[in-house]
């Protein structure tokens, strides 16, 4: 099954319980009332929103019901649609690649895909004219840097990497010292995959922030959490642990 095909196959039980639960709610009552909002929250919640989005989604909606004078379902329906784009909006996106240089370090479980992401993202930024260092701090999978090397050598961008089993720290801050004398624009460090509840790993990435704040303190600095498009609720809960 192809990345795309696991997605689609991912989202099918929220699309389903969104079209299918949340219309019969719709169709289902002829007034809007307190059975309605109870009945609408279980099938947000049965459709995977997770607890604490349904409640706050199902209270903005009253709201809404409310100052506008909303008095069909149909109506609370546009009303909830505008509701949940609304609550998915996102801010500014844009990286902060400011300085000169600037450190974009990447994190995540295993196999969610950082280095394939680095490597686009390097491709990206070399098309733009900077001058990119991708650094190899995933120093335990089996043939990483070698990976990451053939993203560097696809994307134009320089590499430092060490032997494997080597301290990532340290690569991190031999990558930093390359940089700094060969001018680099942006450097790009790719980490070994981790849970987010194993707090010896957990513990190496402060390490490697540490570094990285104390060699580059006016640095632009970003961390991109990469998470599989499938992982549901527990995305939330690796962002926050992350975090």
């Amino acid at each position: 099954m192809g990345f795309f095909d696991k997605i689609k196959a991912g989202l099918t039980k929220t699309r389903e319980a969104l079209s299918g639960t949340l219309g019969s709610v719709f169709s289902g009552f002829s007034e809007i009332d307190d059975d309605f909002y109870d009945e609408l929250e279980e099938s947000l919640i049965l459709a995977d929103l997770g607890v604490d989005t349904s409640v706050k989604a199902v209270g903005r909606l009253r709201k809404a019901v409310r100052e506008q004078h909303l008095k069909t379902t149909e109506e609370a329906r546009e009303a909830l649609k505008e509701i949940l784009v609304d609550m998915l909006s996102v801010g500014d996106t844009k990286l902060n690649l400011s300085t000169h240089p600037s450190v974009i370090l990447v994190i995540g479980v295993n196999g969610v895909g950082k280095t394939t992401t680095i490597g686009k993202i390097a491709k990206q930024l070399t098309s733009q004219g900077k001058k990119v260092m991708l650094v190899a701090g995933d120093t335990f999978r089996a043939a990483a840097a070698d990976q990451l090397e053939i993203w560097a050598g696809r994307s134009g961008a320089s590499i430092v990497r060490q032997h494997e089993g080597a301290d990532p720290a340290s690569v991190v801050f031999d990558g930093i010292q390359s940089a700094k004398a060969k001018d680099v624009d942006v450097i790009l460090i790719d980490t070994a995959g981790r849970l987010h509840n194993k707090t010896n790993l957990m513990n190496e990435l402060n390490k490697i922030s540490r570094i990285v704040a104390r060699e580059l303190p006016d640095a632009a600095k970003e961390v991109l959490l990469v998470l599989d498009g499938t992982t549901g609720q527990n995305g939330l809960i690796q962002a926050k642990q992350f975090k």
